[in-house]
């Protein structure tokens, strides 16, 4: 890990080390997308990163707004990317007030597939009113 202040490395890889993405590929996806700023501006792949720059990563439904506290180009154990990067203590609070109101929702059970014959038929009963 390498952590002079004079040390850059490219925004992918960084993101990749910092195990933002589990691969590079998704990452470079992720900047190509739009889904990553650096200092507020749209970035490309091959931005180079240094300590002290603020990095916006959005993951749906959440957006992390990190700073740099390291690079690395080598993706190590995650104790280790954590070590990389703080977060705003802004993006936590906002971070974990969307899983709070996440988690409150009511999930539906859509995923379970074909609707039974019981289902079909209260189906119907609630179209006929």
């Amino acid at each position: 890990m390498h952590t002079e202040s004079s040390e850059r490395v490219r925004l992918d890889k960084w993101l990749w080390a910092a195990r933002f993405y589990k691969t590079r590929g998704l990452a470079a996806e992720a900047i190509d997308g739009g889904k990553v700023e650096v200092n507020a501006a749209r970035a490309k792949r091959a931005k180079m990163v240094q300590v002290g720059d603020e990095v916006r990563i959005r993951h749906s439904p959440f957006e992390h707004v990190v700073i740099v506290c390291a690079v690395s180009e080598r993706r190590g154990p995650a104790s280790v990317a954590a070590t990389l990067y703080e977060e705003t203590p802004e993006s936590k609070a906002r971070r974990e007030a969307l899983a709070t109101q996440l988690r409150s929702m009511p999930s539906g059970d859509w995923d379970s597939g074909r609707p039974t014959k019981r289902d079909r038929r209260e189906i119907d009963r609630f179209r006929k009113r």
